[in-house]
């Protein structure tokens, strides 16, 4: 344990050392509504990490009180969280619903000792008498009931006379309490629902702040350890334990900072938007923060628990730089992984005086000397090298392979270019090339000076694998809503080459692929037959944030240089592309890549005279189009075809999905965009009749579902849009649907 120690663990020395309590106690004591995320991560680090630190216990409780949406697939998420992440709770799983009978029966003690009451208000009436900030709130008439009308009353709720909403229980201390929490908050509600544990037992169910309490004292719990979002629902929490005037000890209430991650959205509600309306595919997605998400992408427990000490426990709520986090598990990885070589797209070279084959024995770690084991690579005479390492007409600082710059193959020898060979459009198939037989790494005595070494493959023995490229599920620092989503998280490669060795013999789930980042096999879709990696790292923060603008160019604000590697000052055309673009409504990262490539902003200035739409355009000039540019090919489509594109978007004749289907097709064919929409029937459909029977259909068939938002099961609105989505074929209009639905759910 540090010398340093947090508030909390200050505060529990405090209480053993005055005798407060003989053993700690601590709980983590999630809602099974969603699978953990990484600020689920910190809190089970606090809690079971102050637990182990003062040889205590710590409990994993399930706060399962909302029947309408909980359920037991969440319940094994969270367990395999806590378990993954290397802590052990103390007994059983344990669940606030074990409890329902006592808690009632503090409730009926409240009750007997005038502290509680049953109200008859409606939730609007309610939130009416409690008042606002400025102004005291007025007690319902209900209060004036007697012990005796009360008890009978919270009875009958109990056996299910009554209908949800049609009376509540509130416990009676202030309606002028300057927290407004404490203007008789409620204490039970009515919910007639089936509950995942207790079936259809109970048809009331306790509110939080009054089971989380009573949970902590049954369980015997010292310190209940919460996020600040809580502060004033301590206040609740130390009014009903001392009402009931309990046997001491008891647990007190401590608020830690909750976790906050740029470009990242930890809130529940979010995430299962994202997960029902398959925005995402299921909660275990590598783009997700959650803990199931992490695991699959090839995080390590230990860099996520590392992550979670480093970022410490804070009074106050703060922002973390979500580097922080890549930087742990590139940290964690370094020294742990095999480096291996792959090529994600690849540019075939024959060596013209090479015959035969040889086996070159590399190390699986270069630059970790003590570190034991290696592999062999087959060097043949055709071979596959990554095509952004070979470039025709260099521009100036260009280190790698060209027509006049020889380059060394890592592990192997060096290469001189000799002959580029085209297909029909202009594009580099091949390269003829010829190796200097006297330059083997670690052997030569060829003389020959070269700038860098490139990764590559033998084209007999490597083989073909599926890599997915993840980047930020978000595109912006502080993701708000949908809209934010980065369109380009996700990039399928299906035609990468692999080494041999990282197939045959599997030294680990996790690689280095050399110059490109760290993967991991797929834990689910990996077959022999059909190697998937997932990227969970690159090896440098690409994202990073300069801390300042150029110096001679004081107009711009220093939050606009977002901007990669150690990049020059803009020039005066530059900066002046730069201020026009973000005056025009693009973001600083946008303008910034457009205003920087001349070639670039020409076609994106281009686009715009056939469409004015600055935002729709820089997003696929600065994304699609760019990633073709680069590739210094003959382009097949124009700045009027992707204006085209950008108008059938904006009208909502297409989904950005389908855009993005439908310019891959641009690329590969030169076809028109419309004419492609119309042959492949890609129409997003937006005509309310069409989509209105899927609506009925996928209602007809889920008529408990129906049921069930009828009664209050709000969360289920995501199910019915993601059914019509995916009955759709992903074509209909998302708002036009959520419209619908609305209106069939709400009114029909």
């Amino acid at each position: 344990m540090s010398e340093s120690k947090d508030f909390l663990r200050v505060k529990v020395e405090e209480d053993l050392k005055s005798g407060k309590y003989q053993t700690i106690v601590t709980r983590f004591p999630p809602e099974p509504n969603g699978f953990p995320h990484i600020g689920h991560a910190k809190s089970i680090c606090i809690n079971f990490g102050i637990a182990r630190d003062y040889e205590g216990h710590c409990n994993l409780r399930m706060d399962d009180t909302n029947p309408t949406t909980e359920d037991t697939k969440y319940v094994e998420a969270l367990k395999d969280a806590v378990t993954w992440l290397g802590f052990k709770w103390d007994g059983e799983v344990r669940y606030a619903s074990d409890y329902f009978p006592k808690i009632y029966d503090y409730a009926v003690q409240l009750v007997k000792m005038g502290k509680a009451y049953v109200d008859s208000l409606n939730e609007e009436e309610i939130r009416e008498y409690r008042g606002s900030v400025t102004e005291a709130g007025r007690r319902s008439v209900y209060a004036s009931r007697s012990i005796e009308e009360n008890l009978e009353l919270l009875e009958r709720m109990r056996q299910g006379e009554f209908k949800d909403g049609e009376h509540v229980l509130r416990a009676k201390i202030d309606m002028s309490a300057a927290n407004m929490k404490m203007r008789d908050p409620l204490l039970y509600r009515i919910r007639h629902a089936h509950h995942f544990r207790t079936g259809d037992t109970w048809c009331i169910y306790p509110m939080y702040d009054f089971a989380h309490c009573l949970s902590d004292y049954i369980e015997g719990i010292t310190h209940s350890i919460c996020t600040l979002e809580f502060e004033n629902n301590r206040d609740i929490y130390d009014w009903v334990l001392d009402a009931l005037e309990l046997t001491p000890p008891r647990p007190y209430q401590h608020e830690f900072a909750r976790l906050g991650i740029n470009y990242t959205v930890m809130s529940k509600r979010k995430l299962l938007e994202l997960v029902k309306d398959n925005y995402v595919n299921g909660w275990d997605d590598p783009r997700l923060p959650t803990i199931a998400g992490y695991k699959r992408r090839g995080y390590t427990p230990e860099s996520i628990i590392n992550f979670c000490d480093q970022i410490g426990i804070a009074k106050a709520n703060s922002m973390v730089d979500v580097a922080q986090l890549e930087f742990c598990i590139r940290d964690d990885l370094n020294q742990k992984v095999p480096r291996v070589m792959c090529v994600l797209d690849p540019l075939k070279v024959t060596i013209e005086n090479y015959e035969g084959e040889e086996e070159i024995e590399a190390s699986y770690y270069p630059h970790d000397v003590p570190k034991e084991g290696s592999r062999t690579l087959p060097f043949t005479k055709e071979l596959y090298i990554e095509r952004d390492d070979f470039m025709e007409h260099p521009m100036e600082g260009y280190n790698r392979f060209t027509p006049t710059q020889a380059v060394r193959l890592k592990h192997a020898y060096i290469l001189t270019c000799k002959e580029i060979i085209k297909d029909e459009k202009g594009a580099v198939i091949e390269l003829k090339a010829t190796y200097h037989p006297d330059s083997k790494s670690g052997a030569d005595t060829s003389g020959i000076k070269t700038k860098s070494a490139i990764h590559w493959v033998s084209a007999k023995h490597a083989k073909e694998v599926e890599v997915r490229l993840y980047e930020r599920l978000y595109r912006v620092d502080a993701p708000d809503g949908l809209e934010d989503l980065n369109p380009d998280s996700l990039h399928v490669n299906t035609h990468a080459l692999i080494e041999p060795a990282v197939i045959s013999e599997k030294i680990d789930v996790r690689f280095q692929f050399e110059r490109q980042g760290y993967f991991y096999a797929d834990p689910i879709d990996y077959t022999d037959a059909k190697p998937v990696f997932n990227k969970i790292v690159g090896l440098k923060d690409s994202w990073a944030k300069k801390a300042e603008a150029p110096k001679h160019t004081p107009k711009i604000e220093a939050k606009k240089a977002h901007i990669e590697g150690d990049v020059a000052p803009m020039n005066e055309d530059e900066l002046a592309r730069f201020e026009r673009y973000t005056k025009s409504g693009l973001n600083a990262e946008i303008a910034n890549t457009l205003a920087r490539d001349e070639k670039l902003s020409a076609f994106y200035d281009a686009t715009l005279l056939h469409v004015n739409s600055p935002v729709s355009s820089a997003n696929i000039v600065a994304n699609e189009v760019a990633r073709e540019l680069k590739k210094e090919l003959p382009l097949r489509f124009t700045a009027q075809d992707v204006a085209e594109l950008v108008k059938m978007l904006d009208e909502g004749v297409i989904s950005s999905k389908i855009a993005k289907e439908v310019f891959e097709v641009m690329v590969q064919t030169g076809e028109k965009p419309l004419s492609i929409v119309e042959s492949k029937g890609l129409k997003q459909i937006s005509d309310p009749a069409v989509i209105e029977p899927l609506i009925d259909d996928i209602m007809a068939k889920n008529p408990e579902n129906v049921a069930k938002y009828k009664a209050g099961n709000t969360n289920l609105f995501g199910f019915f849009v993601g059914q019509v989505l995916k009955l759709s074929g992903g074509k209909a209009n998302p708002s036009i649907v959520n419209e619908l639905i609305s209106k069939k759910l709400n009114h029909g």
